[in-house]
């Protein structure tokens, strides 16, 4: 067995935190750095602030100096920055893509051209880096219609225009620009949203897990569309016959279409799907864990995750088995400050997040810092109150009895994390009682 190493996590998030918890009860964690860290993750171990992730060679030289066997990059931007590339070439054995095969979350074109080439379902589209063609291709469609900004937009880049004008304006919002900018248009599919998640390592993929986020910002869907306001897993929509089919069609082409390209994709694979009445298809990928999705996975981790994220970085999964316990779900409950998407009042104080945590509660913390022995709210998102039990239903009340018991008048929260999912065990309930 591989002796105990050091561990780097970048990023500074509610999904480094859920990481970190994680990452820190692996036998094979002899102590864990966080770049830059929050107050949650220095609960697992030490924060590096001082650390900028942004100086690659910096990092490169910190995990010399420390000796660390393994980096972990939690977010997007680093790795379409190329960090893991560094590291590689460092010999710093580095989970995430390279930043070659990071272009499938930092280019919402080149997937779609990944698509188009691959035959992967996914909905029609265009690309368009200038105004009068895309406005042109608007009022050809009409509405309802999708305008998404190519590039990083931290999961805010995206309108579901139920209006020409709506669409118009998106689409003068990113290519307006004095700099110009790059967009997708594309169909507007139906159906239900879910992600899927996979484990990949350049040739092979494991699946590791679903689960269903709530982008809008307001209960009942309403309002703008944020980075995510909470989330459940598992998502039984997803159903076996539809994870096969997901990895068949969607998962498989892309690690065949990504190494011949010459940039085989190891990391974790994020598919936000659209289960149509024509089966499930593409919205588009994510390159790492979501957020706050990572917060509902991996508190049903049934293994050690540190091995398996090794062996990725390494390239050979073929030994790893990892899963999630099929008999646990979980449901988190993202806290924001008001005003959030948009601007935010920081410095608000959180009073009961530390201590509302329970055997089957974890607060993970996103957008805090401390000022002494007081916690403070320092972003939009700021805590997720992540719950198991036994049924999305049994941990969704014990998340929203933990939300009550912090207190921040500051924050808000939606009252319908779940809610669907808690209707359709309640239907199979019902109809299950009826059969009987």
């Amino acid at each position: 067995m591989t002796e105990p190493f050091s561990i780097l996590l970048i990023g500074s998030g509610g999904r480094e935190h859920a990481l970190a918890w994680a990452i820190a009860q692996s036998p094979l964690c002899a102590k864990l750095f966080v770049a830059p860290g929050n107050p949650g993750t220095a609960q697992h171990g030490e924060n590096r602030p001082d650390l900028a992730v942004s100086d690659h060679a910096a990092v490169v030289a910190f995990c010399r100096t420390e000796k660390i066997g393994l980096v972990v990059v939690g977010p997007e931007a680093p790795l379409v920055a190329g960090l893991v590339d560094d590291l590689q070439a460092a010999g710093i054995p580095a989970f995430g893509p390279t930043k070659a095969a990071a272009q499938l979350e930092g280019s919402k074109g080149f997937t779609k051209d990944l698509c188009a080439e691959h035959d992967i379902p996914t909905a029609a589209f265009a690309r368009f880096t200038e105004l009068e063609p895309a406005l042109a291709y608007l009022r050809e469609h009409g509405a309802p219609i999708v305008v998404k900004a190519d590039g990083l937009a931290a999961g805010k880049g995206v309108t579901v225009a139920e209006t020409l004008p709506e669409a118009e304006a998106a689409v003068r919002a990113i290519l307006d620009g004095t700099e110009g900018g790059a967009l997708v248009i594309e169909e507007c599919l139906f159906g239900e949203e879910a992600s899927f998640f996979a484990l990949c390592d350049g040739t092979r993929a494991i699946p590791i897990g679903t689960a269903q986020d709530h982008k809008r910002v307001h209960d009942g869907d309403r309002g703008p569309n944020t980075g995510g306001m909470g989330a459940y897993s598992p998502a039984s929509i997803v159903t076996p016959e539809i994870a096969e089919t997901v990895m068949n069609r969607i998962i498989a082409p892309t690690l065949a279409g990504m190494a011949a390209r010459g940039t085989p994709f190891a990391g974790i694979l994020y598919a936000g799907l659209m289960l149509t009445a024509e089966g499930p298809k593409l919205i588009e990928y994510n390159t790492r864990f979501g957020d706050p999705e990572a917060q509902v996975l991996m508190p049903r981790l049934s293994g050690d995750l540190v091995p398996a994220l090794l062996a990725a970085a390494q390239g050979d999964l073929s030994g790893i088995a990892i899963g999630f316990d099929a008999s646990r779900a979980a449901l988190t409950v993202v806290m924001a400050a008001q005003g959030y998407p948009g601007a935010v009042t920081r410095g608000t104080e959180i009073r009961g997040a530390e201590t509302a945590g329970e055997e089957t509660v974890v607060v993970f913390q996103a957008g805090t810092r401390r000022d002494g022995d007081r916690l403070l709210a320092d972003g939009g998102r700021v805590l997720a109150v992540t719950a198991l039990g036994a049924s999305v239903r049994e941990a969704q009340s014990r998340a929203y009895a933990a939300v009550k018991r912090i207190d921040w008048p500051d924050g808000f929260y939606r009252s319908d994390i779940g809610g669907r999912e808690v209707a359709r065990e309640a239907a199979a309930g019902e109809a299950g009682s009826h059969g009987a």
